[in-house]
């Protein structure tokens, strides 16, 4: 599809819609994007909100095609693993992968926003209006309507209008309740809360700098993101009802000595906890599915409006920005925006349905499994069998993060193999020494083709 001259619509000028703006500036179109809140840049973030974003290979990989990347390089502080505090306060770390290059990186949502806004700007043929909330959408004649915060309205026609105003979108709830698609929100029991804790004397890292810290407690854990001033952004996931809850912990008392019992050596590095338990809000978190994303050429739902997944696999971000890569493709191999719509739908949602569930799995795994030894033995079988056979063999974590040739789905379906794989050849081991690997070899031949050919067989819509 030529986009020469095209007008486009995006709801929301967060990083998906800034970037989705770049892609179709770059094959021509004149975009608007419409966002209800104020210049983010003309402010400070919003404090206890967000949690810190991971970015890892298929959010780089998006970024780099744009040249976006080495303009968010400096803010970007690498995590090399998770680093494990038990109850008494001793460490341990787990890396993430068995390559010194397979990494995370740690960045501030509100930083990346800027950064992409910024990008977008400089080109003239990206107009952002801020302070233009979506307020209704009539679908019988391709309009929607907006209210700004001087009183005004602005009908815009949907030709098309691309909605990425995120997990509670709008434009989501509208087509829904338009009963022009399908739409399911089903929030965690867990919610979260976002604390701090601030750099030492001279800006250092009060904790290991290069990690993720988790702090796993069974039914609820708390983890801290590294900043590039020294500071971590922590975050408390907790049942938001029951014995122990969000709900049972309204007292500075309480609070205190939760935080006191269960993180002692987190607790005692942040000087400002109750008045950040106290004035940040709980959040909500959840996963959203939607059947299908578009409707005729008018309007598409990308990234979180159209698949919200909980943050429990770093891959929020990453995914939406993996779609906005994907929509792009979609469109330069379509002639009408209705058949774009469409392949993009067709080559995303097993995908997206994939890390949602490995997302939710991962919760799981990070505040249970990461303490439990007979996971840290199949954690560390997973990289020596890596490290032996990289044809056939690549851990589920590392396909989802590292590789962002590998689909999710594909990284799902393989991973299960390799889980009952591990499963089988640890049974009867307590070491890595005790693992028969001549075994371990034969089993991988038998039950895990090579990647390629899983991947030869991939659909390029």
């Amino acid at each position: 599809m030529n986009l020469t001259g095209s007008r486009v619509g995006i709801v929301g000028a967060g990083p998906t819609g800034a970037l989705l703006a770049i892609l179709l500036r770059r094959r021509g179109a004149v975009v608007t994007i419409y966002d209800a809140r104020a210049d983010p840049r003309s402010r400070p973030g919003e404090s206890g909100r967000s949690i810190n974003l991971a970015l890892a290979d298929r959010g780089i990989h998006a970024l780099r095609q744009v040249g976006v990347f080495d303009a968010v390089r400096g803010a970007m502080v690498p995590m090399r693993g998770r680093m494990i505090h038990d109850r008494a306060g001793h460490t341990a770390l787990q890396p993430y992968g068995a390559h010194p290059q397979e990494v995370i990186y740690s960045i501030s949502r509100n930083r990346l926003n800027q950064v992409l806004l910024e990008f977008a700007q400089r080109s003239p043929g990206i107009e952002i209006k801020f302070e233009h909330r979506l307020e209704a959408v009539d679908f019988s004649a391709g309009i929607a309507h907006f209210h700004t915060l001087r009183g005004a309205g602005a009908a815009v026609a949907m030709q098309p209008l691309l909605a990425c105003d995120g997990a509670g979108s709008r434009m989501r709830r509208s087509l829904h309740e338009a009963r022009l698609i399908s739409a399911q929100e089903d929030d965690l029991e867990h919610g979260y809360k976002e604390l701090s804790i601030p750099a030492a004397g001279g800006g250092e890292y009060p904790l290991a700098r290069e990690s993720l810290h988790v702090w796993p407690r069974g039914g609820y854990m708390l983890i801290a993101l590294p900043n590039d001033d020294g500071s971590f952004t922590a975050t408390l996931f907790l049942p938001n009802a029951g014995a122990i809850s969000f709900a049972g912990l309204t007292t500075a008392a309480a609070i205190g000595r939760f935080m006191a019992v269960n993180f002692p050596d987190a607790t005692a590095l942040m000087p400002d906890l109750l008045r950040d338990f106290q004035s940040h809000p709980t959040g909500l978190i959840g996963t959203v599915r939607a059947t299908p994303w578009h409707y005729q050429g008018m309007v598409a739902l990308l990234g979180d409006a159209a698949h919200a997944i909980v943050p429990f696999h770093g891959q929020g971000m990453n995914c939406c920005f993996e779609d906005c890569v994907d929509f792009a493709a979609c469109v330069d191999r379509h002639a009408s925006w209705e058949a774009s719509f469409a392949a993009f739908f067709a080559m995303r949602k097993a995908n997206t349905d994939a890390i949602a569930a490995m997302a939710l799995q991962n919760y799981a795994e990070m505040r249970e499994r990461v303490a439990d030894p007979k996971f840290q033995l199949q954690s560390a079988l997973s990289r020596e069998l890596q490290r032996r056979d990289p044809g056939r063999f690549i851990p589920r974590y590392s396909m989802v993060m590292f590789h962002h040739e590998i689909p999710y789905s594909i990284a799902e379906s393989r991973g299960l193999v390799q889980e009952r794989l591990l499963q089988d050849l640890t049974r009867d081991a307590a070491t890595l020494a005790e693992v028969d690997m001549e075994r371990a070899q034969l089993e991988i031949e038998a039950r895990l083709p090579p990647i390629a050919d899983d991947l030869s067989s991939v659909t390029k819509l």
